[in-house]
């Protein structure tokens, strides 16, 4: 095992491989990034899950934007999740975007996401105005 003929060392996939820890042709796991989340509150500020939006991959590159059961459209407007036997291509033509596309319309919903009234920038001006003072 430690005898390379090219005198380079051996990667982690070839040290597997010559100990028989691998199972030839068995496809190699991928990962891809399905959600994101989106709030004015930075990040670790204690109400930031409940003002936050989300950004879902739904499949062949289109995202949804969502908050509690409701899905933004192109229109600005949250409507309630439409169960999928209901949906038709308008709706989901409307309600499905490129990651940007959905990032931006996300960003751009996040200071007016309101939580008992009151709208994240209220919250972020209630619990963060002394470091934009500063």
């Amino acid at each position: 095992m430690t005898d390379q003929p090219t005198g380079r060392a051996m990667t982690m996939r070839e040290i597997r491989d010559a100990l028989g820890h691998t199972t030839p042709d068995l496809p190699v796991a991928t990962c891809q990034a399905t959600e994101y989340e989106v709030s004015l509150l930075p990040e670790g500020d204690i109400n930031r899950h409940v003002f936050a939006i989300t950004v879902e991959y739904r499949g062949v590159g289109q995202w949804a934007v969502t908050r509690h059961g409701t899905c933004l459209g192109t229109d600005g407007k949250w409507t309630q999740g439409v169960k999928p036997y209901d949906r038709g291509d308008d709706w989901l033509n409307a309600h499905r975007f490129d990651l940007d596309t959905a990032l931006r319309l996300a960003r751009d919903a996040a200071p007016r996401v309101v939580v008992n009234g009151h709208t994240a920038l209220d919250a972020y001006h209630r619990t963060h105005s002394e470091e934009t003072a500063r």
